[in-house]
């Protein structure tokens, strides 16, 4: 007789149903035949421990007679995943980096929060109450919201120290490996706001489609694996070449680099900030925008047949350019500008139907919203909209067409790195601006969901991104060691969460916490990360409230 625990799948590989079943073998005409004796999945978990020990000790139920009766066993708080995230926040060096006085200890609160439960600082003060945070971090004093706000705003203060500290931890981690300080990726996204109130937004390009809401600016810089070496929050209509500089004085004035690379997109390193990169004794790698390239054309320092799949080099005015055509992107911006172009003959259609059926209806006004539509989508230059009566039908410039193609899926990146750097590992540097696109989508909206922001003041706004921006660095930590199993970091972090502890009060009225063993896939998931659990866990009976009530409404009678 033995336990045994099912797990349900997904499609995707998402766990919908766990079950422990008890069951007993046996052999069958030479087959092992299993039958399943009882389903415990909703028994305490204390009372499955009991369970296991019996069926450990079936063959010697001597060894169980100096277990006492009156031993208090319940269940506890959960630990797995809060553990995993403090384990690996001291081996990636953020808990070195931010200290262990009471500010330290709460701004690591506040980053297992973020991992464990995306919200405000009013509902982080309810953790404490469903995960052991207080307990494995040591905190030993009570705390509210409050006290999380007032951190944001100390966590902003010290976020230059926090950040070169971290920085340092990174050079003497890599003392062999120099390469990967010697070059910096730099974006910028923007932020939307549901309110108004918050110091740093402002009205600006809206990369979220949220027309009419204002925002912020967020500027992550990257060491060359996509691990974040600084976050800045800028107000909402900074424009993202702006942003540049400060990242620049941050890296040669703060983090003492001699001699590093830039990467940036076409948008954000220009021509002054190449200056300025020059100036600190800086290289660069941009692109160049479709005008530039257009105007080199023309100029005869390009010509069509330098855009090939293969990568190809041109040196001018002591800029390399390398040029490059690619035919998946092609492909796809043929196929967009059809689904365009199929939008707006659906459209037309529409409005023909009416204008048929409805005979005092304007021909003009229907005309007015197909070419709307059309400078809407973008496809202005080659397509427009027209009439012949009551019947409206596109008109397409063969023309205007060909030179729109003329430049599908070409690019040129730009860079001032000597002839040593060939042109595919600073093409494959370009690239890489995809890890800062990735982290940026994982801080947004796919799991640390920095909005809905819940912030107001500068300081709480710039704290609140610092916060995302290290809880990422464990995120991208637990994405390479969970490589190999069929589970996002987000699931896997729910699995852990599954994993409470056992509160046992001895006769004696000693009491203490033990984690119970792990199962199947929550010992892989910790095996994978390397980190091992104590067996005992002290308790410091923290009270951690909050100063706000939930509203609920009161039923009427």
């Amino acid at each position: 007789m033995y336990l045994t625990e099912v797990l349900t799948k997904t499609k995707k590989g998402k766990i919908s149903h766990r079950c422990i079943l008890l069951r007993e073998s046996h052999r069958e005409n030479g087959k092992v035949k299993t039958k399943t004796i009882a389903n415990i999945t909703h028994c305490k978990p204390e009372e499955i421990e009991a369970i296991k020990l019996a069926l450990k000790y079936k063959d010697n139920l001597s060894v169980l007679k100096s277990v006492k009766e009156d031993i208090k066993i319940k269940s506890g708080l959960s630990i797995g995943s809060t553990y995993l995230i403090y384990d690996i926040a001291k081996r990636i060096g953020i808990e070195k980096a931010l200290g262990k006085d009471k500010f330290g200890k709460l701004a690591m609160y506040q980053i297992i929060g973020r991992l464990l439960n995306q919200g405000s600082r009013l509902s982080l003060t309810r953790l404490a109450s469903t995960h052991s945070v207080c307990d494995v971090l040591g905190i030993r004093e009570g705390f509210n919201e409050e006290h999380l706000y007032s951190n944001l705003d100390w966590l902003s203060k010290n976020q230059l120290k926090i950040e070169k500290r971290l920085f340092n931890e990174r050079i003497k981690n890599n003392e062999k490996d120099n390469s990967v300080l010697d070059l910096f990726l730099y974006d910028v996204t923007s932020s939307y706001f549901e309110g108004t109130e918050n110091e740093l937004s402002d009205f600006g390009y809206n990369r979220d489609g949220k027309k009419g809401k204002k925002q912020v600016v967020v500027g992550l810089l990257c060491d060359n694996k996509g691990d974040p070496v600084s976050v800045e929050v800028f107000t909402g209509n900074t424009r993202d070449f702006d942003t540049v500089d400060n990242q620049i004085n941050k890296a040669k004035k703060e983090f003492n680099c001699k001699s590093v690379t830039f990467v940036g997109d076409r948008g954000m390193i220009k021509s002054d900030q190449i200056d300025s990169l020059k100036n600190a004794g800086f290289n660069h790698i941009t692109a160049i925008t479709k005008p530039e390239i257009n105007k080199l054309l023309n100029m005869g320092i390009f010509n069509m047949s330098l855009f090939d799949e293969d990568l190809n080099e041109i040196n001018f005015e002591g800029e390399r350019y390398i040029l490059r055509r690619n035919p998946y992107r092609v492909e796809e911006i043929k196929r967009n500008r059809e689904e365009k172009k199929d939008a707006v003959i659906k459209l037309i259609n529409k409005k023909n139907d009416y204008l048929l059926n409805h005979k005092r209806a304007d021909v003009s006004v229907a005309l007015n919203k197909i070419n709307e539509k059309i400078e809407k989508l973008r496809i202005s230059n080659w397509l427009k909209a027209t009439n012949e009566g009551r019947e409206i039908y596109l008109v397409e410039d063969k023309e205007a067409l060909k030179e729109d193609e003329k430049l599908y899926g070409c690019y040129v990146i730009k860079t001032n790195l000597p002839k040593e750097y060939n042109k595919e590992f600073i093409h494959e540097k370009y690239k890489d601006l995809f890890l800062v696109e990735q982290a940026f989508r994982t801080s947004k909206r796919d799991f640390l969901e920095m909005q809905p922001w819940f912030v107001r003041t500068e300081e709480s706004t710039r704290g609140h991104a610092f916060i995302v921006m290290l809880s990422y660095l464990i995120v991208k930590y637990l994405k390479k060691a969970w490589i190999d199993i069929n589970l996002t970091v987000e699931e896997g972090i729910n699995e852990l969460s599954h994993l409470c502890l056992m509160e046992v009060e001895l006769d004696n009225g000693t009491k203490f916490q033990k984690i119970p063993e792990p199962n199947k896939i929550q010992k892989l998931l910790l095996d994978s990360a390397g980190v091992k659990l104590p067996e005992i866990i002290p308790h410091f009976d923290v009270t951690v409230v909050s100063r706000k009530k939930l509203k609920r409404d009161k039923e009427k009678h």
